[in-house]
């Protein structure tokens, strides 16, 4: 079967282009960028916040499975590279740029949690776990990817991959499943009736 998405966000094509020009070759796969569509339509007026912008594929797909009352936060380090998805997508209103460091931005954020978490890069992935896994509302989803061993991986980056991994799956308060598809994925969904229990382990 060919799992190979059959549409696309109207904004991908000018976001592809515009990363090839900048040299930016880290976005979400388009596979995973589908499974966050899904994700996002199954959260009707769901709040929703992604980790590492970049220049706005993974946004992109978000947008196109959120209905009009869902909002979507999404945060930046590098305001350069997130100035390509402010400029293709700026226009919808469901979608807050926010460029800064997102360990700091997940340290002072005193809002409501989210429906969906996508974490995309380091904060909320391999730091600030614990704080992550906090804004995640009873019954929301935490995805991450870039799971499967990749070439340019450091110098123990799959031993950290394992721990985090590790972490998650023995956690009380979420599901997981493990997915060894696209670039390799962990989704993780807080149940409705366990207790949060604070953790301190090696990926905060």
């Amino acid at each position: 079967m060919d799992d190979t998405p059959s549409t696309f966000p109207d904004s991908l094509p000018a976001l592809r282009a515009a990363a090839r020009e900048a040299g930016f070759d880290m976005s979400c796969e388009e596979r995973t960028g589908s499974l966050l569509a899904l994700l996002a339509a199954a959260r009707p007026g769901g709040r929703i916040l992604e980790l590492g912008t970049g220049v706005g594929e993974g946004t992109a797909w978000l947008l196109s499975g959120m209905d009009s009352a869902s909002s979507l936060v999404t945060v930046e380090l590098d305001e350069v590279v997130q100035e390509v998805a402010r400029e293709q997508l700026r226009s919808d209103p469901r979608v807050t740029f926010v460029a800064g460091d997102g360990a700091e931005w997940l340290q002072t954020y005193d809002g409501e949690p989210f429906d969906l978490v996508f974490a995309d890069t380091w904060p909320g992935k391999f730091t600030h776990l614990e704080r992550t896994l906090e804004l995640v509302a009873s019954g929301g989803t935490y995805l991450i990817d870039d799971l499967s061993p990749q070439p340019g991986w450091p110098a123990g980056h799959g031993a950290a991959v394992q721990r985090l991994l590790t972490d998650l799956e023995e956690r009380e308060d979420f599901h997981s499943v493990r997915m060894a598809w696209a670039s390799g994925l962990l989704m993780a969904v807080r149940s409705s009736h366990a207790r949060i229990t604070p953790r301190h382990g090696g990926t905060d």
